[in-house]
């Protein structure tokens, strides 16, 4: 019911997810990232856990086909079950179970993954794959919404839209942005505006929060409000207006 790409910059370190479906809040149980270790999505009849241990096992170090094949043994209801991984070195593993609702199936190449299952074909998993591939110019998160885009366009979730999410962890275990829709009529179009909104203060004061190397932050905010001033001025001289709900203050 859901389609998937979990990805990893090998520019950058940075690791991210994204993932579509006709099911609500998909980003609560489908997306789950270690910083630095690595990213899973467990999809289909979901199982949590899966991308819980995953993710776990893979901040341990353990090899991504390693923790594929012990998670598939052990549960008895993998034959219904989807689960994808990368790690920070860029190694992928995939499982799509047999009764997994068709069109269903996975792709991978180094670095990136894609899953999908209850699709609208097997074009939705290829067309997102190759719209990450052709992208490798942009920012990993862009590229995360131009191969989701894509995979939509193919026909995405076979029986429509309903909610998406979008997860990028940079060096810390907290997430450097975590978009979701939970419950709309176009959620990629509404991960978009979102993304746009958080450039307007949100991932400006982000470089103020506690980090490993500085666990104070910055106090200081008058670098942040002068690139919050600079980032309206810019909008306004190209005549666009925030996309923001924000009431006014």
């Amino acid at each position: 019911m859901t389609y998937s790409i979990v990805a990893h910059d090998e520019r950058t370190g940075e690791l991210g997810i994204a993932v579509a479906s006709r099911f609500f809040a998909v980003g609560a149980l489908v997306p789950h990232i270690r910083a630095g270790k690595g990213a899973v999505a467990t999809q289909a009849f979901v199982s949590p856990l899966w991308g819980i241990d995953a993710a776990d096992r893979l901040a341990a170090g353990e090899a991504p086909q390693d923790v594929l094949d012990a998670l598939v043994k052990a549960d008895d209801g993998r034959a219904n079950r989807q689960l994808h991984m990368v790690d920070a070195q860029g190694r992928t593993a995939a499982y799509t179970g047999p009764d997994c609702v068709g069109w269903c199936g996975h792709l991978t190449s180094p670095g990136v993954s894609v899953a999908g299952n209850m699709l609208a074909g097997e074009a939705v998993v290829r067309d997102t794959m190759e719209a990450y591939r052709n992208n490798a110019d942009l920012p990993l998160i862009e590229r995360l919404m131009a191969a989701m885009e894509a995979g939509a366009e193919a026909g995405g979730d076979k029986r429509g839209t309903q909610s998406a999410a979008l997860i990028v962890h940079r060096s810390e275990p907290y997430p450097w942005l975590d978009l979701r829709a939970d419950d709309h009529p176009d959620p990629l179009a509404e991960l978009r505006r979102l993304y746009d909104v958080a450039h307007e203060r949100f991932l400006i004061m982000s470089k103020t929060l506690p980090t490993r190397a500085n666990p104070h932050g910055t106090l200081d905010r008058t670098n942040v409000d002068a690139e919050i001033v600079a980032e309206e001025d810019r909008r306004r001289a190209a005549g666009q207006a925030s996309r923001s709900f924000a009431t006014p203050f």
